[in-house]
């Protein structure tokens, strides 16, 4: 073998066990160069992965970070989303309330400059910080301030009440502020208005209420007072009046007196005085009726010294209708003198 092809390293290897052979390993010095080569860069791969491991941690602890707080967001936003339907139910109580207060400020004949309370306050809006839930925040806040608004009104409301109640207790008991009938007794059937005569076909007007409810239902005094008639009306001497049935008519102070038509049992007699919340008679179905029912009127002395039917509705304080805020917008909008049938003189003197 010439020198040239003579290996650059020689590598024997001698067991332990004389009889076996001895190995031989031979390498040329580009193998040798080549293995050099896989360990400098094995070494530099080692040393770079040293150098970029503490990043490649710290991403991923960033990225494990990112998700708990990217999860921890998306709860807070569910929380943000129920507080805000919370807040809306609370305002729609809040408006709710105010509607009520409201009716009792008519009941009692307190609307117009005489209430404080009608006049609100401007509450400000709390400034929201910058967040992705910007709108969400804008909303809460301006449901928040509504509401603050809204206690603030019903506040001075009660405040103006209570002390209307105390200066005036005579008044507050002749005013008819309860339902005749039990709320879980009844269905109002025909508002107060003009309507189609189920008798006639005719448009007409309706001095009162119709509230539908089962023969021999009681029926209560919605305020104190005294009976100015009790029983069925002469057809000689009025079939507009005939046609109520047995009817109890009640004077409540001086500017009320309350109509209930069409009862079956009349359980009070003329000049009896009666108590809020007291028996009167019964619901029935006598005179021109298609089915049981009590025909109730609540007629209100006006600046003529008239007693004019006005909305039922607007005296109930102890039942929630269903179009309260329109009721208001119609309240004591009563009909002209010859749009109703005036009191006989046995129960308007």
């Amino acid at each position: 073998m010439s020198s040239s092809r003579a290996p650059f390293l020689e590598i024997q290897f001698h067991p332990g066990d004389i009889r076996s052979k001895v190995r031989y390993f031979f390498f040329s010095s580009k193998q040798i160069r080549l293995a050099l080569a896989g360990v400098a860069l094995a070494l530099v791969f080692g040393l770079f992965n040293l150098v970029i491991l503490p990043g490649v941690v710290r991403g991923y602890l960033n990225r494990s970070e990112y998700q708990a707080l990217k999860q921890e967001r998306s709860r807070q936003g569910e929380r943000l989303k129920g507080s805000i339907a919370r807040l809306g139910r609370l305002n729609g109580d809040s408006q709710s309330l105010h509607l009520r207060m409201s009716r009792i400020y008519l009941a009692y004949g307190l609307e117009g400059d005489r209430s404080v309370g009608q006049g609100g306050y401007p509450v400000q809006v709390a400034p929201v910080p910058d967040s992705i839930y910007f709108g969400a925040v804008t909303r809460a806040g301006e449901l928040e301030a509504g509401i603050r608004e809204q206690l603030q009104v019903l506040d001075t409301f009660i405040s103006e009440v209570q002390s209307f109640e105390e200066a005036h207790g005579g008044q507050v008991q002749m005013t008819p502020s309860i339902s005749p009938l039990k709320s879980k007794d009844f269905v109002l059937t025909s508002p107060f208005g003009t309507r189609r005569s189920p008798f006639t076909k005719k448009i007409d007007f309706h001095a009162g209420i119709d509230l539908a409810a089962p023969v021999g239902t009681p029926i209560y005094a919605p305020a104190d007072g005294v009976v100015v008639f009790a029983g069925r009306y002469p057809l000689r001497q009025s079939v507009s009046w005939w046609r109520y049935g047995n009817l109890v008519a009640m004077r409540n102070g001086e500017s009320f007196i309350t109509l209930f038509g069409h009862c079956d049992e009349i359980r009070v007699r003329n000049g009896q005085k009666v108590e809020q919340g007291e028996i009167i008679a019964t619901v029935g179905n006598t005179g021109w009726s298609t089915s049981p029912h009590l025909h109730y009127e609540v007629r209100h002395r006006d600046e003529a010294d008239d007693f004019r039917p006005v909305d039922p509705r607007i005296y109930i304080l102890d039942h929630q209708w269903r179009d309260e805020e329109q009721l208001l917008v119609r309240a004591r909008r009563a009909p002209s003198q010859r749009s109703f049938e005036p009191l006989p003189r046995i129960i308007g003197r």
